[in-house]
């Protein structure tokens, strides 16, 4: 037996071979982004160990908590307040301290001299520094480190990008009015040239205090041991003379945890890109059945032979089983090599966005290896069950049978199994959604999501036949091929349905995304219609930060009625982690509506906290009753809830004063401005106003509602181009199924095609009857998918419907798009199939058995 499966396997290369191949693509997919994101792991971990390489002991004050990183324009996660100056003298007078030396950063964005644009707009962080000879961990690779106001070094990344040379004079956006600096020297960060992507501007110790309003205060302090101390019996000393709410740490454990944030914070993106990976599994296990299968039928007799010679069942059903394992394990090996070649791919398009990592060595680790062996190779052989299950069934008379057996299980029984597992997957989609708790949600929503279309492919034969029918209409008219296209669609309609469903996934989520961005873009629109009366909105147009000092410039205009900053950051309350906004009461209500229906917005004067109504009922919360509000830079702080609104598109689920934002947060950015025109003041003169007071902010846009809305929309649709492209592998793969299937139904079909071309078909009717086939199990899958998806899509909108995202809005044509590329990718996938069958020599076909 182990003989016969052996010669199996070779006798069956090309077709295995494409089922392989669905392996290779999900394999690749998972394996690259682990050597990826392990690569990126290791490389912040070398970094930060540079960056605290001359530093034994790090004081800092303590952080309350550290927010969940994520969320556009949120504040730093990791706020705490400063050091005072006084707290040098304490730690100086330590026993074994060396030296201590103190440092601020801050937000600091150069202006490129030679286009006026401002450098680093892909939301990288553009740091600002202070210059430490002591304890720094920059290099100065040219010129000189700065030493007074009026100097600035740059990185050696950027200067080499943007051409910047030593003498140069550059504008830098702070948070303050713009500055003009001249560059002394450029410096790397150790052996880098930047911190992945970031751009840096290098000040001496007293213009950084000067500029990022840190006179008299150090965000930490680095400190040095004498020779002979180590740095944990110096961190003990230091940690028992230090006042409450200042903490010591180790110069490496800084490193470690500085590190381990960063990859926390870009642990969405592993997570990410891993949910694809296991998209491209999925189609891929569908295929494999789907080859398992046909390739069972079409070795009945051979099976039947084999058990009239004496072999159990069982041993069939072991033979079938290890040719899955055999084509799982080669396939995960080969996809594994891949995944090498796809983290260089992911890598440069990181760096296409900005984000370019420092070099480091490409970390291929032991669970990489692994997992996906592991994953690869399991997948394969649970699609492989089912179908070895039927071989084992090959009963020893099949042998003296012509021809393949069609068998399987009954459709009705096929019917109440899918109606099950259909159920059981909604059930759990909805409740993953609607019911479940934070924790699970997610869980549950992939386990419905994933139940759902196992029970639509399960159903899908029962409406394969009717389906492909009415799809496959229209080309009766176009002759004998296409009439025997749609026959040959119909006639299986298990195969059919079997080939279509891999497409359905890919389709099906891909129609999600796009029903999903649609309702996100009217949903923002309705909101902006609603909610927004400020005539126009100033942004960065890419979610990053500015000056406080643009609205600060705009308040004294007399041609402008309001300007109302916004920011927003995290913060936790009664032990959830939520965003609160920063406005202005003395303005906002004039450049936007809240729906208050309890208390006053003027309540934030005194410090306290407007609420969303449903978040206050669901809490037991009215105007008056304290609530817990933990800050990370503050710590906890007991706010009065000062007022109740009914709408949250705007504010989100709370709302303080800037001045209350001021007093907890330690970043002061604004991540969008709302300016109102004065009355009687024509809109354009209002506009030249805006615009001359940001002419010297050139991060800094100016847009009207509309203009707005299609900025917005364009983020959007970056995103759901970018979700597409990653979905468009599964695509590639279900791609690959409908040639695999198309290529085992002509084998299946040899004699059937011999027959038709010795009564008269010519070679291209042949390639014609194929090609059509391909295009109606292809649109047979974009249809059941759309359906899907358009499902998915309904379900999230109401979900997500107390979060703002309030219409659902199907696009028909980007739908329609979507089912006419599937039947054009249908004649793609069919030109092999159909060259194959095409050439087929009629005397061999006709007597092929």
């Amino acid at each position: 037996m182990w003989r016969a499966t052996i010669k199996s396997l070779f006798a069956r290369k090309l077709r295995l071979l494409l089922t392989a191949l669905a392996i290779v693509l999900g394999v690749g997919f998972m394996a690259g982004t682990y050597v990826l994101t392990d690569t990126m792991g290791k490389a912040f971990d070398d970094l930060f160990s540079t960056a605290n390489q001359n530093t034994d002991v790090v004081v800092r004050a303590v952080s309350a908590f550290q927010p969940t990183q994520g969320g556009p324009g949120g504040s730093g996660a990791d706020e705490r307040n400063p050091v005072p100056e006084q707290l040098r003298t304490v730690v100086e007078d330590v026993p074994g301290v060396a030296s201590v030396d103190g440092d601020v950063t801050g937000y600091a964005q150069l202006v490129d001299p030679a286009t006026g644009d401002v450098i680093g707009t892909t939301g990288a962080p553009t740091f600002g520094v202070s210059w430490n000879p002591a304890s720094t961990p920059l290099t100065v690779r040219e010129g000189a480190p700065p030493s007074g106001p009026g100097e600035v070094a740059i990185d050696a990344a950027t200067a080499e990008k943007f051409h910047l040379k030593i003498g140069q004079r550059i504008q830098i956006l702070l948070t303050g009015p713009p500055q003009e600096f001249q560059i002394t020297g450029i410096v790397g960060f150790g052996t880098a040239d930047n911190l992945a992507g970031a751009t840096l501007a290098v000040f001496d110790l007293h213009t950084a205090q000067t500029v990022f309003d840190r006179m008299g205060e150090y965000d930490t302090l680095q400190v040095l041991a004498d020779p002979g101390v180590g740095a944990a019996e110096l961190r003990d000393r230091i940690a028992a003379a230090l006042p409450k709410g200042y903490e010591a740490i180790t110069g490496a454990a800084a490193a470690a945890q500085d590190a381990e944030d960063l990859k926390q914070a870009l642990g969405f993106f592993q997570t990410a890109l891993l949910v694809f990976a296991f998209v491209a599994l999925f189609v891929g296990a569908f295929i494999i059945f789907n080859t398992f299968t046909i390739i069972v039928a079409q070795r009945t007799r051979e099976l039947g032979l084999l058990r009239a010679l004496g072999a159990t069942g069982r041993q069939v059903m072991r033979s079938v089983m290890a040719e899955a394992l055999v084509v799982g394990l080669v396939a995960s090996v080969v996809g594994l090599g891949a995944g090498l070649l796809i983290a260089i791919g992911l890598q440069a398009m990181l760096k296409a966005f900005g984000i370019d990592l420092p070099s480091t060595s490409t970390q291929l680790l032991p669970r990489t290896i692994v997992v996906s062996l592991v994953v690869g190779t399991l997948v394969t052989f649970v699609a492989s069950v089912i179908p070895a299950r039927r071989a084992a069934k090959v009963s020893p008379m099949q042998a003296l049978r012509d021809g393949a057996s069609g068998g399987g299980e009954s459709l009705r029984r096929r019917a109440v199994g899918g109606v099950v597992v259909t159920g059981l997957g909604v059930a759990a989609l909805l409740y993953g959604l609607f019911g479940a708790s934070s924790r699970s949600a997610a869980s549950l929503v992939g386990l419905g999501a994933l139940l759902t279309f196992v029970g639509v492919a399960v159903l899908s034969p029962l409406v394969a036949r009717p389906l492909a029918g009415v799809l496959g209409a229209p080309l009766r008219g176009l002759g004998i091929s296409g009439r025997l296209g749609r026959e040959n669609a119909m006639r299986s309609p298990r195969r059919t349905a079997s080939t279509a469903a891999a497409l359905m996934i890919g389709i099906g989520l891909v129609s999600f995304v796009a029903v999903f961005a649609a309702s996100l873009r009217s949903s923002f629109s309705a909101a902006l219609d609603e909610t927004l009366r400020a005539d126009f909105i100033l942004t960065t147009g890419s979610f990053t930060p500015f000056s406080p000092q643009v609205a600060h410039d705009l308040a004294s205009d007399p041609d402008l009625a309001a300007v109302s900053a916004f920011r927003q950051g995290q913060v936790r309350i009664e032990g959830k982690t939520d965003f609160v906004a920063g406005i202005d009461p003395a303005t906002i209500e004039q450049v936007a509506t809240l729906g208050i229906t309890k208390g006053s917005v003027g309540s934030l004067d005194q410090g306290d906290i407007l609420v969303y109504d449903e978040v206050a009922n669901t809490n037991g919360w009215g105007v008056g009753d304290d609530i817990s509000v933990e800050f990370a830079r503050t710590g906890m702080q007991h706010l009065t809830v000062g007022g109740l609104y009914s709408d949250n598109r705007f504010l989100g689920n709370y709302a303080v004063s800037l001045q209350t934002y001021e007093a907890n947060f330690t970043e002061q950015l604004d991540q969008i401005v709302f300016v109102k025109a004065a009355e009687g003041v024509p809109i354009a003169r209002a506009r030249a106003a805006v615009e001359a007071a940001v002419a010297a902010y050139p991060n800094v846009q100016v847009n009207d509602q509309a203009e707005f809305k299609d900025q917005q929309a364009g983020f959007i649709d970056q995103l759901l181009a970018l979700v597409s492209a990653l979905l468009g592998l599964a695509i590639l793969i279900a791609l690959f199924g409908i040639v695999n299937t198309l290529g085992l139904s002509i084998f299946e079909r040899t004699r059937e095609l011999g027959l038709l071309r010795a009564v008269g078909m010519s070679r291209r009717q042949v390639r014609s009857m194929i090609r059509w086939e391909s295009v109606i199990i292809a649109v047979l899958g974009a249809v059941l998918g759309v359906a899907i998806g358009v499902l998915f899509g309904w379900a999230m909108q109401q979900a997500l419907a107390s979060q703002g995202i309030t219409e659902l809005t199907i696009p028909p044509v980007q739908l329609l798009i979507y089912v006419v590329l599937a039947g054009l990718a249908g004649v793609l996938a069919a030109v092999l199939p159909a060259r194959r069958a095409a050439k087929l020599n009629v005397l061999d076909a006709i007597s092929y058995e």
